[in-house]
């Protein structure tokens, strides 16, 4: 489409508002249901964006232009932010609104998102299952924004084992000594490895912000539904709380106590 033809563009033609406004069909006449799924709705569309800023860093990374892609990488820690924030609008649905209306739900669940599953495959990490989607399926075939830079740490210089550089891409990353050592020798010469150091620190703020995403779900799923189960089969509270420890880039955590 040339500039001329969209010179009369309007704003609800260019973002197809017809068509993401007409997209929320509550199957209940409950006034709750409404928001419990633009909720969701937002939260995959950010996770869309998520996606797109997290394959821009690992092109990047892979081209050792470090410093390019900290914009992608603090994008994408200040999107988790506005997620997490979200949490907070859906707790003002209570245990009594959710009740009227989530018979309808089935057994749909947000476990079944193949986008979250998505991101934290490309973040590296691994092992989604059998129920993981296609997306999830495509990024587990390559290796993950962990792996790129390691790889990125190798290529400047430091000795990193083959089972770190070449390893399995589906199968989940094992933390290694050796992977440890050269980022903590980054952090112990900020000067010298300067670049490293900040992409380190931008990886840090991401699992950081998945973090306290992942504690603020917990409580709010614990105070909408208890210790009831999750739609989609899930142990509901338990399981989420199971995920809390989860780390995307263990070696730049354990380092600390090195320094």
């Amino acid at each position: 489409m040339t500039a001329g033809e969209t010179n009369g563009m309007t704003y609800g033609q260019y973002l197809a508002l017809d068509e993401i406004l007409g997209a929320q069909h509550p199957l209940s006449d409950k006034h709750d249901e409404l928001l419990f799924i633009v909720i969701h709705q937002t939260k995959e569309l950010w996770l869309k964006q998520t996606i797109a800023e997290l394959l821009q860093a690992k092109a990047l990374v892979q081209e050792d232009r470090h410093v390019e892609a900290y914009k992608s990488l603090a994008r994408v820690s200040r999107i988790q932010s506005v997620m997490t924030l979200s949490w907070e609008i859906l707790a003002t649905m209570t245990p009594s609104d959710y009740t009227q209306f989530r018979g309808v739900l089935g057994t749909s669940s947000g476990f079944q998102s193949d986008q979250f599953r998505a991101v934290e495959t490309l973040l590296g990490l691994r092992g989604g299952g059998p129920e993981a989607g296609p997306l999830t399926g495509q990024f587990e075939a390559m290796p993950s924004l962990w792996d790129d830079a390691n790889a990125a740490l190798a290529r400047a210089g430091f000795d990193l084992p083959a089972a770190v550089l070449a390893r399995d891409w589906p199968e989940p990353y094992v933390p290694n000594d050796a992977v440890e050592d050269a980022w903590a020798t980054v952090y112990r010469d900020t000067t010298r490895y300067w670049d490293l150091y900040q992409l380190a620190e931008k990886l840090v703020d991401i699992d950081d912000a998945l973090a306290t995403w992942r504690h603020k779900h917990v409580l709010t799923v614990s105070r909408i539904i208890g210790g009831k189960r999750g739609t989609g089969g899930t142990a509901g509270v338990p399981y989420l709380q199971s995920t809390l420890s989860k780390r995307a880039f263990p070696e730049l955590w354990t380092l600390r106590t090195q320094l």
